[in-house]
C-alpha cells in the first residue's frame, strides 16, 4: 500500500469518527426529526387512504346502477320478445350485454380498491402502533440522557478527587467548628455567671437543708398549724 494511499484511508477514517460523533451528539434532534417525518407520511397515507374510500364507494354506485339497468333491460327484452318484436328483443339483448360489460369492469375496479384499502388500513394501524411505541421510547431516552446529565454533572463536581468536593467540605467542617466554639463559649460564660453570683453555692447548699430554703404553699401551711397549735396549748 503506498503512501497516498495510507493518507487517504486515515483521511477517510477520521472523517467517518467525526461523522459518527456528530451523529451520536445530535441522536435525540435525529430521532425527534424522523419521528417527525413518519408521522408527516403516516398523515399523507390516511388522506390518500380517504380518497381512495371515495372512489371505491363512486365506483360502487357504478356497479349497483349498472345492475339495476341490467335487470330492468331483461325485463324490456322478455316483453319484447311476449309481444313478437324479435327484432327490439335483440337490440335490447345489446343493450343488455354492453352494461353486463362495463359492469364486469366496474366489479374487477370495486374489488382492487377494496383489497388495497383493506391493506392499507392495516398498514396503517400498524404503522400508528409503532410510531406511538416509539415515541414512548423516545420520551424514555430523553428522560435517561436527562437523569444521567445530571449524575455526570455531580460526580464531575463533587466526586472524591474534585476541588469542588473538597472546597464544600473545608466549609462544612468550618462553620460546625465554628458553631461548637460558640456553644462553648456560651456555656463557659454561664458558668462564669454562677459562680461570680453565687448562685450555684446556694444551690447545692439548698439541695442539702442547709442556707435560705424555698418557700412553698406547703411549708406556708405547715408553719401556720403548727403556730396554732402552740397558741391552743
Amino acid at each position: 500500500m503506498s503512501l497516498w494511499t495510507k493518507l487517504f484511508k486515515a483521511v477517510q477514517g477520521a472523517a467517518t469518527e467525526v461523522g459518527e460523533d456528530i451523529v451520536d451528539s445530535q441522536a435525540l434532534r435525529i430521532l425527534d426529526q424522523e419521528i417527525r417525518d413518519a408521522s408527516s407520511a403516516l398523515q399523507k397515507a390516511k388522506t390518500n387512504l380517504t380518497s381512495m374510500m371515495a372512489e371505491q364507494r363512486g365506483t360502487e354506485r357504478q356497479v349497483n346502477r349498472l345492475r339495476d339497468g341490467v335487470r330492468e333491460h331483461e325485463g324490456y327484452a322478455i316483453a319484447a320478445m311476449n309481444k313478437g318484436e324479435q327484432s327490439l328483443a335483440e337490440e335490447v339483448a345489446a343493450k343488455i350485454a354492453e352494461m353486463e360489460s362495463e359492469q364486469q369492469q366496474q366489479q374487477g375496479l370495486l374489488d382492487n380498491y377494496t383489497q388495497h384499502i383493506e391493506q392499507l388500513r392495516n398498514n396503517i394501524r400498524t404503522t400508528e402502533r409503532n410510531l406511538d411505541a416509539l415515541r414512548r421510547k423516545s420520551q424514555m431516552v430523553k428522560t435517561t440522557e436527562n437523569v444521567q446529565k445530571a449524575q455526570s454533572a455531580i460526580a464531575s463536581r463533587f466526586s472524591g478527587g474534585n476541588s469542588a468536593m473538597r472546597s464544600a467540605t473545608d466549609s462544612l467542617e468550618r462553620i460546625q467548628k465554628r458553631q461548637q466554639l460558640a456553644a462553648d463559649q456560651m456555656q463557659a460564660a454561664a458558668e462564669l455567671e454562677q459562680d461570680s453570683s453565687g448562685s450555684d453555692l446556694n444551690s447545692r447548699l439548698s439541695a442539702v437543708g442547709i442556707g435560705q430554703q424555698n418557700t412553698s404553699t406547703q411549708s406556708v401551711l405547715e408553719r401556720l398549724k403548727a403556730s396554732n397549735r402552740l397558741e391552743q396549748g
